[in-house]
């Protein structure tokens, strides 16, 4: 028996997204991989009427319907299985179904809500065909990616002018959509899931939720590739997240595969693909349009012009998979394929183990960052100005709180919302969506901040970004501990820690490191938590308080700081300063003067972050 045979024994005893995944990690190692051109191109060049689009079983629809394309898959699949068989034979390794649109929050549009799971098992049907066909012809194995493209609403965005905080869609409604697209995808036959011409990223990060739950609730992970689109020449996409901060936002997918699609020629996303290649540690895939559309809405740049443009992206190595996108066609991608198969794969980097979080933009924790300020103004219990504008409800001036903070440094800012008199879960989901309407202060990471688990949760179906939740503890056990640090995974946040256990919040040296270590191995050998991602909160208390035991309270912090950060590799250290003197409420000065000698010894012994007035 040779080694190739008992490589295929061994790859058929796997679930399928691991032999998948097994068998693309091989190829693409090889060469570079091609992905197939535009459907929507070669849809437009069959000309199809209105009739042809209903076929016999929509002849009598209530809406019009030529220009969804998804539909073909029911009423012309031979045509869409034939575009697939097309691209396989031009040498793509995998196409994307033909289902861009098919969920039900895009299908309303056409009144077939009901079709998308059927729409999404007929279209990985079909590719799954011609793959065969195409097997069948050359005896080479071909992939179907299953595509789920952008809806045409937004959780980050608001689509009236008047209401920067109206939100036409719930993170919770994305994750519905998404999950049926999903389902179908999978029955049909897909080998993995694409998301692609990612316009807001909270979009994703709902349809990745979905897909983890999907993959959890089958028993099998299927690849994943993410691909965003950058909009315009500012280098952001439509939400305005840079192309870093879109990576670090969806990292925690741990994708086959990060890039750009769409929008913009090979010419001008070059930069941003270059981008994504020095900071991702996984493989890069680009697809490009042929071009910017001219005055009549085609494409013109030719087979072999647009070669030669990914032909540099290759050459410069920073492609592992390539193809095309709108205007591309079979002989494009023929081109591409053969511009590029003399270059090797672009090999991906080491990329440092840092805290890497982001609103907008990126911000990663580096050795040149002494201490990250997380600005506390926007927290009821650190401002009480910012608690008076809550209450009353000034969100307007509330944002002026938080634009203060950003403009005095704070490099993430901490929002807490917890007040008696309040809907916290309703002020947090409102408060939030104003704050993305405000790029200025948007742009950096937040801390989204509360007692209550709920709150938190409710916060991060709000962020675009890669939040840090503050926090998470052990105080009602392990079981609702690991819980809620499963979820807050889900959501690709990092995460604040307490020393906090059933027994109480931990005062001493010894308590606070034996907590903190405890979870530490419970994060990253049961939750697979980066443990760069971890940031312990060891308990600051106050001092000077008339109470003995409280005297070495200040020492305690520090000492277990120095032990955590020595012992518990690339973890964090938080705290919120203002707690040490709070025996000295409306005397500033003293309280300055303390939190600067605190500082100077808790950040020497491994304090690298804390909720101060920036």
């Amino acid at each position: 028996m040779t080694e190739a045979q008992h490589i295929e024994i061994d790859r058929n005893s796997l679930p399928k997204g691991e032999e998948v995944r097994a068998a693309l990690t091989q190829a693409a190692a090889e060469r570079i991989l091609i992905l197939d051109g535009a459907m929507g191109t070669m849809i437009q060049q069959l000309k199809l009427d209105e009739a042809a689009y209903r076929g016999e079983r929509f002849k009598d629809w209530h809406k019009d319907v030529r220009g969804n394309n998804d539909l073909l898959n029911l009423t012309q699949p031979d045509a869409i299985r034939a575009i697939h068989l097309q691209y396989y034979l031009a040498g793509a390794d995998m196409v994307e179904t033909n289902t861009f649109s098919s969920t039900d929050i895009v299908m309303a549009d056409y009144g077939m809500q009901a079709l998308a799971y059927e729409l999404n098992v007929e279209g990985a049907r079909l590719a799954r065909e011609a793959a065969q066909q195409a097997f069948d012809i050359d005896g080479r194995r071909r992939f179907v990616a299953g595509a789920l493209g952008p809806l045409n609403k937004t959780a980050s965005m608001s689509t009236d002018v008047n209401s920067p905080g109206h939100r036409a869609i719930t993170f919770d409604e994305i994750v519905k959509g998404y999950a049926e697209q999903i389902n179908g995808l999978i029955d049909g036959g897909a080998d993995l899931l694409l998301f692609e011409t990612i316009t807001d990223t909270l979009n994703t990060k709902a349809g990745i939720f979905a897909a983890q739950r999907i993959f959890e609730e089958r028993g099998d992970e299927l690849p994943v590739m993410i691909s965003g689109t950058i909009t315009d020449l500012s280098g952001r996409t439509l939400s305005g997240q840079t192309p870093t901060a879109f990576w670090y936002s969806v990292r925690h997918a741990k994708p086959f595969t990060i890039g750009l699609n769409c929008a913009l020629g090979a010419n001008a996303m070059r930069a941003h693909i270059n981008e994504l290649s020095d900071v991702a540690d996984t493989l890069i895939c680009a697809y490009p349009n042929a071009g910017l559309p001219n005055e009549f809405g085609g494409y013109d740049e030719t087979p072999e012009f647009m070669a030669r443009q990914l032909e540099g992206f290759a050459r410069d190595g920073f492609l592992n998979i390539v193809g095309g996108c709108c205007g591309s066609t079979p002989d494009h991608i023929r081109a591409i394929k053969e511009a590029v198969s003399k270059y090797k794969p672009r090999k991906i980097p080491e990329v440092p183990t840092f805290l890497r979080l982001s609103g907008l933009e990126p911000f990663t924790l580096t050795g040149d960052i002494p201490f990250v300020n997380i600005g506390e103004r926007t927290n009821v219990t650190g401002s009480a100005r910012f608690r008076k504008l809550i209450t009353a409800g000034d969100y307007t001036a509330a944002l002026e709180v938080a634009r203060d903070q950003v403009q005095n440094g704070a490099q993430v800012i901490d929002i807490n919302v917890d007040e008696g008199l309040l809907d916290s879960q309703k002020v947090m989901v409102e408060f939030l969506n104003l704050l993305a309407a405000e790029p200025d202060i948007a742009r950096v990471p937040l801390m989204i901040d509360s007692s209550k688990f709920e709150v938190i949760e409710a916060g991060l179906k709000c962020v675009q970004g890669k939040a840090l939740v503050n926090s998470i503890s052990m105080k009602e056990g392990v079981e609702k501990f690991l819980e809620t640090a499963r979820l807050v995974r889900s959501y690709g946040a990092a995460v604040v820690v307490m020393a906090f256990d059933e027994q109480g919040q931990a005062d001493t040296y010894e308590r606070k490191v034996e907590i903190c270590s405890k979870a530490y191995k419970l994060l990253t050998e049961e939750v697979g938590f980066p443990p760069e991602d971890i940031v312990f909160d060891p308990n600051i208390f106050a001092v000077a308080t008339g109470i003995e035991e409280h005297v070495g309270y200040g020492i305690a912090f520090i000492e277990a700081t120095r032990t955590i950060r020595q012992t518990l590799p690339h973890a964090h250290i938080s705290g919120g300063v203002s707690n040490l003197s709070f025996s000295f409420r409306g005397n500033e000065p003293v309280r300055e003067a303390m939190h600067s000698v605190f500082l100077y010894h808790a950040i020497q012994a491994g304090m690298d972050m804390g909720i101060v007035n920036a």
